[in-house]
């Protein structure tokens, strides 16, 4: 697949130093390029290598023979932001069928982070966690899930009230406790039935 802003040559390029290095253990040289890609002088490849190096994508020592690496630029995913969510007294949002889909920014992160988990983001509002270090103005990342293990923090929807709440969750028999986590406010006690988890919380992204 073409990358955007990449010149086909310079793809041609990038690919042959990386399968060169792989393959040898060290950098080719402008002819080696010249002849692996088949361009048709080293004025070209001259050209293009400086291009890639102004770009940030490789870089070279002009003392050093075979002095060409790539950079190593980690790949992000970028997450949806859907929103706000009460750490605190939960807050209403449009529905429960369509809270989570109405992304008005987006959250570039290392891929690595995300690894293979359907992730959005939610910022806070309200200090209920402040003890679990999340404060009004943070962002939290979640996992997309419908159940929870007890202790865990999740993003639960209260269908009676149609509204959303960040809390730590206990499923007892007959009814789910949403506790703070703030030694001043007091748990949310809910019928199971009425109780919704949309997301577990995977991670903090701390406001400055």
């Amino acid at each position: 697949m073409r990358k955007l802003g990449l010149n086909t040559t310079r793809e041609r390029i990038l690919q042959f130093i990386h399968e060169f290095i792989d393959e040898r253990g060290y950098s080719p040289t402008v002819r080696d390029i010249l002849k692996g890609c088949e361009i048709s002088s080293t004025a070209v490849v001259q050209y293009h290598l400086d291009v890639l190096e102004k770009e940030g994508r490789i870089h070279r020592d002009p003392e050093i023979f075979r002095s060409i690496r790539l950079s190593q630029k980690k790949s992000t995913v970028f997450v949806p932001i859907l929103g706000t969510i009460a750490a605190g007294e939960p807050i209403p949002v449009p529905s429960s069928d369509n809270w989570a889909n109405q992304s008005t920014e987006m959250l570039e992160l290392p891929q690595d982070m995300a690894g293979d988990k359907q992730i959005f983001a939610l910022k806070v509002k309200g200090q209920s966690m402040i003890d679990a270090l999340i404060d009004d103005g943070d962002i939290v990342l979640m996992e997309t899930a419908n159940s929870a293990e007890n202790g865990e923090m999740v993003a639960v929807w209260l269908k009676d009230r149609q509204e959303v709440t960040l809390k730590r969750i206990y499923i007892e028999t007959d009814r789910v406790l949403l506790k703070p986590a703030n030694q001043q406010l007091k748990p949310i006690q809910q019928h199971p039935d009425n109780v919704e988890i949309q997301g577990k919380v995977i991670g903090v992204i701390r406001k400055l």
